[in-house]
């Protein structure tokens, strides 16, 4: 695969529009099961309130996961990742109904760099929080 953005095709400040994932409580066991985390305050909600959280909360890793996935699907091909990475800010809080919580991604280009590499700064939010900070990804474009 290669990537189908353009590097030509975008500039410093190019807006990537948002996308919205939903997350499930069905998610988080699928994954715990995917990566071997099976903490209780990712699917027990009497063992996460009993630790002081609200109810059931995402893994890390799954909310950064959905911020890979903004990028790998704007690009095209998850090939043209070259670096990715972010800091955790606050929780995606999964309540047990049929709603559960979305996390918000969008991006824009932040930097053109040689070799068609660009940075893409990324915000990701769940209800009124902000989930990942500092989230930036080197994407090679076409």
């Amino acid at each position: 695969m290669t990537a189908t953005v353009k590097y030509d095709e975008v500039e410093t400040g190019h807006q990537i529009p948002a996308v919205d994932y939903p997350v499930s409580r069905t998610d988080l066991v699928m994954y715990a099961g995917a990566s071997g985390d099976f903490n209780p305050i990712h699917w027990n909600e009497r063992h996460a309130k009993a630790v002081g959280l609200p109810d059931v909360i995402a893994h890390g890793m799954f909310t950064m996961a959905q911020g890979g996935r903004f990028v790998t699907d704007w690009a095209g091909d998850p090939g043209a990742v070259l670096d990715y990475g972010v800091r955790f800010s606050s929780m995606v809080v999964v309540p047990d109904d049929d709603k559960g919580a979305v996390i918000t991604v969008s991006g824009v280009v932040e930097e053109k760099l040689d070799d068609n590499r660009v940075v893409v700064a990324l915000t990701a939010r769940s209800g009124d929080s902000r989930v990942l900070s500092k989230a930036r990804a080197t994407v090679r474009l076409a």
